[in-house]
């Protein structure tokens, strides 16, 4: 099941393509977002490893993109396949329910009882094969009238990523190893993590969900009335060219900014309609210079990884990970679990023990008005 042959019956791919990557500054910036980057060293851009990974399962026709309008045109030459009427822009950002709920309002009308799939554009999956039947699971799932995650089995204690809770076998017919979802749980301190994963009874959150777009609806309706209200009415005119700017210019910027998790995923949970299938492939959601560094060091901590074209480096006894495109000469010497990112306008030194805290440098930067560096 690596390569589908025939891609799945009624399943429709969603792929949000948001946010700044807040953790990767300086190279990620609000103009050119993680997505945009290739982090893996693989020749593709993230968005475009994702594609490339989801179109098969649904059909190239039946990948939908969510993203920023200032992206368009870096999204679409990355992904020339991509159909006009499947490029979803947002005016602002409002956060991933407003994003996943606006593309289920559309695919709904358009397909009444379409199934929907939402998977990030900036995460990182090895393992295709396992890949493939965890989504396959989830789509059958799906048919039951469940929403369905895919959460990642554990191997480590992570601190970085949400945990879900699930111990109860579900038994349905062609998904064998979805689990009820008893809870989420938010990014735990080392101890508790340590628990977590020793246990065997959690997995961690990668923010899949796959459901009926109605189902999805129905659940949004529940407990955010207004920016249901406000998805629907866009889904009404997003085919019209002529009515939809002015839509999107009334509408968008009046809905809430809330995580899908806590508006749809959470409470699902709590009426039992939520199920997890367990993913036993390689996940990272690249969330900082550390992961990068973990991806490129192939396990040996005592490497130094050097992504750039043209890089030109100078490393004696050092590890960790160095970024640049200036063409720059770097030199590092005795530096371990060094980060370096170096760009043309900004520079940032840190280490992957602290990586998780370069957001509090952007969100300084925001602060003191140096909007010209983000």
């Amino acid at each position: 099941m690596a390569r589908l042959t025939t891609p799945l019956t009624d399943f429709y791919v969603v792929i949000p393509a948001g946010g700044i990557g807040s953790r990767l500054w300086p190279l990620s910036r609000a103009d050119a977002p993680k997505f945009l980057h290739d982090l893996t060293g693989s020749g593709s851009s993230l968005l475009k490893d994702t594609w490339d990974r989801l179109a098969p399962l649904a059909g190239e026709q039946r990948v939908m993109v969510v993203t920023g309008r200032a992206h368009r045109a870096a999204v679409e030459e990355q992904l020339p396949e991509l159909a006009d009427l499947n490029v979803v822009l947002e005016s602002e950002p409002r956060d991933s329910s407003a994003a996943i709920g606006l593309a289920a309002a559309i695919l709904e009308k358009r397909e009444p009882g379409v199934i929907m799939g939402s998977f990030a554009a900036d995460h990182v999956i090895k393992g295709t094969r396992f890949f493939n039947m965890a989504v396959a699971e989830a789509v059958e799932a799906a048919r039951a009238g469940f929403i369905a995650t895919i959460g990642i089995v554990p191997t480590e204690p992570a601190i970085g990523f949400g945990y879900i809770h699930a111990t109860e076998e579900t038994e349905l017919e062609g998904a064998p190893s979805a689990l009820k979802v008893d809870s989420f749980v938010e990014k735990p301190n080392a101890h508790t993590a340590e628990e977590y994963v020793e246990s065997g009874d959690y997995l961690w959150n990668a923010g899949m969900f796959i459901t009926k777009a109605s189902v999805l609806l129905e659940e949004l309706a529940k407990t955010q009335p207004e920016l249901h209200a406000g998805v629907v009415a866009l889904a009404e005119v997003w085919d019209d060219h002529a009515k939809r700017g002015p839509a999107v210019d009334k509408i968008w910027p009046t809905l809430k900014k809330i995580a899908i998790d806590y508006a749809v995923a959470e409470p699902a949970a709590a009426a039992g309609k939520l199920v997890v299938i367990p993913g036993e492939f390689d996940w990272d959601d690249v969330g900082d210079f550390a992961s990068i560094a973990k991806l490129h060091s192939s396990g040996y901590k005592k490497d130094l990884a050097i992504l750039g074209e043209g890089a030109r480096v100078l490393s004696d006894a050092s590890s960790g990970i160095l970024i640049t495109d200036t063409g720059r000469t770097i030199a590092l010497v005795g530096v371990k679990d060094i980060v370096v990112v170096d760009t043309p306008d900004a520079l940032l030194v840190t280490t992957t023990a602290n990586a998780q805290k370069v957001k509090s440098v952007v969100d300084a930067l925001r602060i003191s008005g140096r909007d010209d560096v983000l």
